[in-house]
């Protein structure tokens, strides 16, 4: 296997993960808002220990995955656009960095602590929307998660052929605003929440590229 193909493999599956991890994690939040999973319901509840886990474990995932992904794209990127590939890796870790460590912590040290109803001396570390340091983190990373769709979109040359992978792609970038300013306007979430729609089938998109197998110029 060819260095090249193995950059399409990689690009492929880190694609197609990223889509599924965040399929998986639309679900989970559909369940939380509901109530299933133990919490009030609604965008403004604290969650349980297991709320917890099924949110967060395939957030926490998708960071490496969404990185792996545009790692790819930047190997493939050629002539000018290279900058706006390595712009959207960056930002990508940025965002992968920042959230993991807020997931790792919640899943390996809060939630134990909120199973047994202990959660005395780490009031800080709860996870509570638009009341707490660790949300504001959360959401400044997928805020940047959002910018790096935008310059991944970027990285294609205008032509016709990658209008749409661009368009796809600027739908999860446009949505940066409103995970930006949430904590000071959270009715932003109602917006922020075609994120679940638009990053799937941005993944998605970049998983049938990279299956083509073809390079930004040979895609121009």
């Amino acid at each position: 296997m060819t260095y090249a193909g193995s950059t399409w493999r990689l690009g492929m599956t880190a694609a197609l993960v990223a889509a599924f991890l965040s399929l998986c994690y639309d679900m989970a939040q559909i369940f939380e808002w509901l109530g299933w999973l133990g919490s009030a319901g609604g965008p403004n509840s604290t969650s349980t220990a297991n709320g917890i886990a099924w949110l967060l474990v395939p957030s926490l995932l998708l960071g490496p995955a969404h990185v792996a992904m545009l790692a790819a794209l930047h190997s493939r990127t050629e002539g000018d656009r290279k900058g706006f590939s390595l712009t959207a890796l960056a930002l990508g870790t940025i965002y992968a960095a920042l959230t993991g460590m807020v997931y790792f912590v919640q899943i390996t040290f809060v939630a134990p602590r909120l199973a047994i109803g202990d959660l005395s001396g780490i009031e800080i570390l709860q996870f509570v929307p638009y009341r707490s340091f660790l949300f504001a983190i959360d959401l400044y990373g997928y805020s940047l998660m959002c910018a790096s769709m935008a310059f991944a979109a970027l990285a294609f040359n205008p032509s016709e052929k990658n209008r749409r992978i661009r368009g796809v792609l600027w739908t999860t970038g446009a949505l940066t605003p409103a995970l930006a300013f949430q904590m000071q306007f959270p009715w932003l979430i109602w917006v922020g929440a075609f994120w679940a729609i638009t990053y799937p089938l941005g993944a998605l998109a970049l998983y049938g590229w990279f299956r083509r197998g073809a390079g930004i110029q040979g895609a121009a």
